[in-house]
């Protein structure tokens, strides 16, 4: 069955880096985008970052562009998003969810989601 697994989260201080893997089983990472969302405390979960497999185009919330980088490997089925210059605003909840398509990024396209990982950033 389809299964996503987050992990690399962790504690880091502000202008730290984490990497996050989101390793995927039960499905071909090579046919559907892969996004990755946050939820902090008290908030709304929001888009982070998407990988479509149609063109291999990304897509970058505006909070996060130029500091977070989305990439994958068809042959390991992992997804990745590089965090550098962390922010304590970066703190949450950072989960991979698989799409139903290989392009659709936004919530309603996805229909898999890993269970999260947390992610603590201290100023």
């Amino acid at each position: 069955q389809v299964q996503l697994v987050e992990s690399g989260g962790g504690l880091v201080q502000a202008g730290g880096s984490l990497r996050l893997s989101c390793a995927a089983s039960g499905f071909a990472l090579d046919y559907y985008a892969i996004g990755w969302f946050r939820q902090a405390p008290g908030k709304e979960r929001e888009g982070v970052s998407c990988i479509r497999s149609s063109d291999g185009g990304t897509y970058y919330a505006d909070s996060v562009k130029g500091r977070f980088t989305i990439s994958k490997d068809n042959a390991n089925k992992t997804v990745y998003l590089q965090m550098n210059s962390l922010k304590p605003e970066d703190t949450a909840v950072y989960y991979c969810a698989k799409s139903r398509r290989a392009y659709g990024c936004s919530t309603n396209w996805m229909d898999y989601w890993g269970k999260g990982t947390l992610v603590t950033v201290s100023s």
